[in-house]
């Protein structure tokens, strides 16, 4: 028989860091939308994606605020499930898995949306913009890196001194 790669509880608790490191991303590309001149308009790719998807099942996609709110919380939920694999790996190093994993993403995040048919990507407007996307998965990556040491930590020192370490 075959075994699971890692215990569900494993699976289970790694979802807390990506979750933190989705909602770090979210949070950054939020402010800057509001603030910057040129932002990165994830959210943009993220509703054209999203109504794209449903008009494929044959449904009728709503239309601005809740689109957008939907779009978030696809996002986040989406997001999380990728920065959890931060904390899947060896709890040595989740500061180079989510900086590997924040680049690749923010590397696809600029490169893919046009492949995919969602049109020239907002995150491509001007240079700066490719680049801060890129930059702020690589900063939701080590937000997620950053709770997962913070979980490790914790649970090292929930352990009692004497109990081997599996």
């Amino acid at each position: 028989m075959i075994e699971p790669p890692a215990p569900p509880r494993i699976v289970f608790r790694a979802l807390g860091p990506g979750l933190v490191g989705a909602a770090a991303l979210t949070l950054v590309h939020e402010s800057a939308r509001r603030v910057l001149k040129h932002p990165p308009r994830m959210d943009v790719l993220g509703m054209r994606s999203l109504e794209k998807g449903i008009r494929f099942f044959g449904g009728e996609p709503a239309k601005g605020r809740q689109l957008h709110r939907q779009t978030l919380a696809g996002d986040l939920l989406s997001n999380g499930l990728f920065f959890s694999l931060v904390a899947l790996g060896r709890p040595k190093r989740p500061y180079l898995r989510g900086a590997m994993l924040g680049l690749l993403a923010g590397l696809g995040a600029v490169v893919l949306p046009p492949k995919l048919g969602l049109g020239r990507a907002p995150s491509q407007a001007r240079p700066s913009t490719s680049l801060l996307t890129v930059a702020w998965y690589t900063l939701g990556g080590l937000a997620a890196a950053r709770a997962t040491r913070k979980l490790v930590a914790r649970r090292e020192s929930a352990l009692p001194l004497g109990r081997p370490l599996h």
